[in-house]
């Protein structure tokens, strides 16, 4: 398959804090990790909640947040639990910019 990403991404793990709602529709807030970053995205691992493809949720890293738009959700059947790959909506600043 050949990698159609416009952006390169860096393989760092930071830890994050992401806010939203669930499949049930109630708020949840948790940390967990982001990988494989990019001004544009990155892969969240390690969420308790369930979520959706499409659903929006906030991303915070330090003292910035912006949201993201969940791109596409799997059970990584491991302790990182589920994964998620999330793109930063158009309007929104990256929060971690410069790393």
């Amino acid at each position: 398959m050949v990698e159609r990403r416009q952006e390169f991404r860096k393989q760092a793990d930071i830890a994050v804090r992401i806010s939203g709602r669930d499949v049930s529709g109630e708020p949840f807030a948790q940390s967990a990790v982001a990988s494989s970053i990019s001004g544009g995205g990155a892969l969240l691992s390690g969420m308790e909640r369930q979520v959706r493809t499409g659903d929006l949720v906030w991303v915070e890293y330090e003292d910035r947040k912006a949201r993201f738009r969940i791109v596409w959700v799997r059970d990584s059947e491991s302790a990182r639990k589920t994964q998620a790959a999330v793109q930063r909506l158009e309007n929104e600043e990256c929060p971690w910019i410069g790393l």
